[in-house]
């Protein structure tokens, strides 16, 4: 007799109420599988489904709250996988009813179950800060506990930060919580650990030009897929497949890259998981744009957009919005890659995902600056200064002051085009204010490099000699904020 067998006979005998801790039980460890249709299922006798409520007369308050916290985390996962809108606020309402009933029973642990799926609800939507101090109450009440729930929190909270650009942040929490993992018998916990710190690792190896980073990437990616394949948990698997491949594509690997995306592909297909379908479509079209097949990219990306419409996780569809945006850019399309680029900012904002409206902002004006006029230049530039001050990816801060470099030489053009000398103030020289802000530029790429030429220039976009020539001429002044830098080691990642 196979699982789904003995689980549907199971929930079909099973309608008494003494039978809805057992169940939900039952229920929990199919949640940690990834099988969420099945969980579903097993709840049967009390729950008819997707936007449905539990029945929960004459239940106890501590069965009724477990109930309620496994039908609304089935919720939230399915309504993420199909894509389903308004899923994850009935999910959260399911899920804070569940937490109410667990405080006033004083389940401490279950309560911080509870909080720390409405977190991961929140995350899903954008809503960062509403996930943030979610986590930092279960935090604070798990205090010195070593607790499943105390890693879940954790973890969460990473992924959160990372979300948020706030990288530094969560590569805290991540060496923070390794040794708890280390102790963790769950493998669908530690593959979760694992996968979304190898995607931190990948983002500051690309952002900082660490190859150390990269390559201790591939290692946690490894470490993900053998755990998620020890619990059996194949929508996972396809997610670190995705990742991986991205990772490949970033390194210029891409027929690798591709092998990768449709191993991911497949692996989702076959638990009905279309969001991550669309990650994969998303992932998909930023290769091809490293790649240079602008039309492949655009015709992917149209098609993650597509299908993250349907549901309800808006930072991800704004995402997904910022890469067709791009690459409608490069494809000619101005006028609609402006449109995109606009509603991707628009839905952040909306989902409280700040630093992805900001990282459109930021695509705008690097894609579109000899289209566009420059009141919306300079309008870009205001929105994504603000929208990223927070951020802590070197990168992106490098990106946002070339950004205002070429809305200063807009806005100088401009002034020139008109030539109207009463509009330029006394002694001005076009020569000075551009070797002016080089010159800002070139300090704050030292300063976040720990004052390295060689990871300053990776920042800037130029050579290492080609900084050190600017140096030592035009910019003599900054030499002192220069470190040696220690010879790196020979990346584990072979280049074929």
């Amino acid at each position: 007799m196979d699982l789904r067998t003995s689980v549907f006979e199971r929930a079909a005998d099973s309608p008494v109420l003494e039978n809805v801790l057992p169940l939900c039980e039952l229920a929990k460890g199919l949640e940690e599988a990834g099988e969420f249709e099945l969980a579903a299922e097993t709840l049967r006798p009390f729950w008819e489904g997707l936007s449905y409520r539990p029945n929960t007369g004459g239940l106890a308050d501590d069965a009724k709250a477990e109930l309620l916290l496994r039908a609304g985390t089935i919720t939230g996962w399915l309504g993420s996988a199909k894509q389903l809108s308004g899923s994850q606020e009935l999910a959260k309402d399911l899920i804070t009813e569940s937490a109410s009933l667990f405080e006033s029973c004083d389940h401490t642990e279950k309560l911080a179950e509870a909080r720390v799926n409405l977190a991961v609800c929140y995350w899903r939507e954008g809503g960062l800060d509403e996930a943030r101090v979610t986590l930092q109450l279960v935090l604070e009440i798990l205090k010195e506990s070593r607790s499943e729930q105390k890693l879940r929190a954790l973890l969460t909270s990473a992924i959160v930060e990372s979300a948020a650009t706030r990288d530094r942040n969560a590569l805290a929490i991540y060496k923070e919580a390794a040794p708890l993992f280390d102790l963790s018998s769950n493998h669908s916990l530690k593959g979760r650990y694992h996968t979304s710190y190898a995607t931190l690792l990948r983002s500051l190896g690309t952002s900082e030009s660490r190859e150390d980073y990269t390559d201790r990437a591939l290692l946690e990616y490894t470490a993900a897929s053998y755990h998620f394949e020890r619990a059996g948990h194949k929508r996972f698997q396809g997610r670190v497949e995705n990742n991986v491949g991205f990772l490949f594509a970033t390194l210029g690997r891409f027929k690798e890259a591709q092998d990768h995306f449709s191993r991911a592909r497949s692996l989702l297909l076959s638990v009905g998981d279309q969001g991550g379908v669309a990650g994969v479509e998303d992932s998909r079209a930023q290769a091809f744009l490293l790649e240079g097949k602008y039309d492949l990219a655009e015709r992917a990306a149209r098609s993650a957009v597509r299908s993250l419409q349907k549901g309800g996780e808006q930072a991800r569809l704004s995402e997904a919005l910022t890469t067709h945006g791009r690459a409608l850019a490069r494809t000619n399309q101005v006028r609609m890659a402006k449109a995109i680029l606009d509603h991707a900012i628009e839905i952040a904002q909306a989902a409280g995902h700040p630093e992805g409206g900001g990282i459109a902002a930021v695509i705008a004006i690097e894609e579109l600056s000899t289209n566009l006029p420059m009141s919306a230049l300079q309008q870009y530039y205001l929105t994504a200064e603000a929208l990223l001050s927070q951020s802590q990816d070197r990168s992106l801060k490098t990106r946002l002051g070339e950004c205002a470099r070429r809305v200063l030489a807009a806005e100088l053009a401009s002034i020139k085009v008109e030539g109207s000398a009463g509009a330029m103030p006394p002694g001005f020289s076009l020569d000075a204010e551009v070797l002016r802000y080089e010159g800002s530029l070139i300090r704050k790429a030292l300063e976040d490099s720990g004052g390295s030429v060689t990871r300053a220039a990776r920042l800037l976009g130029v050579t290492h000699q080609g900084l050190a020539f600017i140096l030592n001429g035009r910019h003599s002044d900054l030499l002192s904020i220069r470190t040696p830098v220690k010879k790196r080691r020979r990346s584990i990642i072979r280049h074929h």
